[in-house]
């Protein structure tokens, strides 16, 4: 069966396994003969860089600071990276993308899911995944499993619990997202989202 899409995005909670997830099928794909790009929000940009640390190390920050930060340094990346390596043929795997800032500002932060959404679509102008995969991990779990949580990933519990229940809608209502058991081995988690794709 041949792929159909070339643009994934990985997301869930705080130490969901994204990461981990993220290069092991970077490493299927390219078994599979594939050119892949691998970036990550926030970041993958000077700029990106710069609003990352804003983002997650400063001690405070204004929620629609905040808001308007992540919408910025995607812009930014989408024109810089995602753009020429999608027209170039590359696959992307991108760690986070603006399904983040729907669950944690639009829904935790409670700022609104809709109107998040509409920010940061039309800053990426159309730069969107076609698929969205959630790796959902019980919040207590995924939280003992940081080594150093930034300034979101120390929000607690409630905040996380907050964050998973606007993943889970959007598994619900948005076509492009699938939301997987995080709980599972990362090699059986690979092999649901190359089903997913494909």
């Amino acid at each position: 069966m041949g792929f159909v899409s070339k643009y994934i995005a990985l997301e869930g909670g705080d130490g969901s396994g994204k990461s981990t997830v993220s290069a092991a099928l970077r490493t299927r794909l390219e078994e599979s003969g594939h050119s892949v790009v691998v970036v990550r929000e926030p970041g993958g940009t000077p700029l990106g860089e710069v609003v990352r640390g804003l983002l997650l190390d400063s001690d405070q920050l204004d929620e629609w600071a905040e808001a308007f930060l992540f919408a910025a340094q995607r812009a930014e990346l989408a024109r810089q990276i995602l753009t020429p390596a999608l027209e170039a043929g590359h696959w992307v795997i991108s760690d986070r993308t603006y399904y983040s800032s729907i669950a944690y500002q639009g829904r935790a932060r409670g700022l609104g899911e809709d109107l998040i959404r509409s920010i940061n679509e039309t800053g990426l102008d159309g730069v969107v995944p076609d698929h969205v995969v959630v790796l959902d991990v019980d919040p207590g779990t995924a939280l003992a499993r940081q080594n150093r949580p930034d300034r979101i990933g120390s929000e607690g519990v409630e905040f996380q619990a907050a964050v998973r229940d606007g993943y889970l809608d959007l598994g619900r209502t948005d076509p492009r997202v699938s939301v997987l058991d995080g709980s599972l081995s990362v090699d059986d988690l690979v092999d649901q989202i190359m089903e997913v794709v494909t």
